[in-house]
């Protein structure tokens, strides 16, 4: 913990290493008003010197790039007076992080129920004996509930790949058996979006330690993605890689790729397509079915099998997911 002591000249007497990370050296000496600077840390310790109560206090800084808060506790000890500063940052980030996921989800089921009430309305009232408007309504209805059960069932899923994320898995899987059969699944979406999918095997019964399970499911929105979203490219290429040494991963890994040959990612997007609810575009994904919680699903089940994922798109040309598991 970070301490800052200030004597009875208001001058700071001492500090140690952890405080002058925060606020630099050559500390001892200064008056306290030109060593803290923030009004609300300053105002607390003039009352506290007035006779009035310890307090704590939010404060500020910068930690490089990024944004940091603490907790300060002004407290006397005798003559002198303590700051203590508590790292409050990871815990406001988590605290944001639950308030935008709340929100995020509130939207998300927001519109199909905004949807789904006026239609009901509808068919209660106008639409009642107008059997062509409610075989349409209908219809729309059902979509809208498919899509909200889309979105309850990716976020029980994300809840169960966040809560086992380090617990390693200890299963051994064919990849290439796990391959083929997640493309045969996907054959009736390839057919009606009129994909060809070509599953590639550079290496032969290579085995990775993993949870067979969540590894289709890495690989079904990957592939699914691709025939979706890289559907004007008319084929999606599925790769096996042979093993070979990966240094981020610190051992020999397997490379599998899923790459389209649609319409690209701009990459200032790349990026930020594992977060949560974000989408490149969130008219055309709704309008596919998608959640927005895909590829966050993806990444922490990755996580999980301690390996990596690795995206490179070209506007025009395509774009590649590529999947790096550690050889078992």
């Amino acid at each position: 913990m970070a301490v800052l002591v200030i004597g009875p000249e208001d001058r700071v007497r001492a500090v140690n290493p952890a405080l002058e990370a925060i606020l630099g050296t050559e500390l001892v000496g200064k008056h306290y008003i030109s060593a803290l600077r923030q009004p609300a840390v300053v105002a607390a310790i003039t009352t506290l010197r007035g006779g009035g109560a310890p307090s704590n206090i939010r404060f500020s800084s910068r930690d490089g790039a990024r944004d940091t808060v603490y907790r300060v506790a002004v407290s006397p000890a005798g003559q002198d007076i303590v700051l203590s500063f508590e790292d409050q940052t990871a815990a406001e980030d988590a605290g944001k992080m639950r308030r935008d996921f709340v929100a995020n989800v509130s939207h998300e089921l927001r519109t199909p129920l905004t949807a789904l009430m006026g239609f009901i309305e509808t068919l209660g009232g106008a639409a009642r004996d107008d059997a062509k408007a409610r075989d349409r309504f209908l219809q729309i209805m059902a979509h809208e509930a498919s899509r909200m059960t889309r979105l309850v069932d990716d976020l029980l899923s994300l809840s169960r790949v966040e809560e086992d994320e380090r617990v390693r898995p200890r299963e051994h899987i064919d990849v290439t058996a796990l391959l083929s059969s997640v493309i045969k699944g996907l054959e009736p979406q390839a057919a009606a979006a009129h994909v060809s999918v070509t599953l590639t095997t550079l290496g032969a019964g290579d085995m990775v330690l993993g949870d067979a399970g969540q590894l289709v499911q890495v690989f079904t929105n990957l592939v699914e993605n691709a025939i979706k979203y890289g559907s004007a490219g008319k084929k999606v290429d599925v790769t096996i890689h042979a093993p070979a040494m990966d240094l981020r991963l610190r051992g020999t890994a397997i490379q599998i790729s899923v790459a389209d040959f649609g319409e690209g990612i701009p990459n200032h997007h790349i990026a930020r397509l594992t977060e949560r609810f974000y989408r490149v575009d969130s008219h055309r994904s709704r309008a596919v079915g998608g959640t927005g919680l895909g590829l966050a699903i993806v990444k922490h089940i990755v996580n999980r099998h301690r390996g990596r994922l690795l995206i490179e798109s070209e506007v025009g040309k395509g774009t590649t997911f590529s999947v790096f598991l550690p050889v078992s």
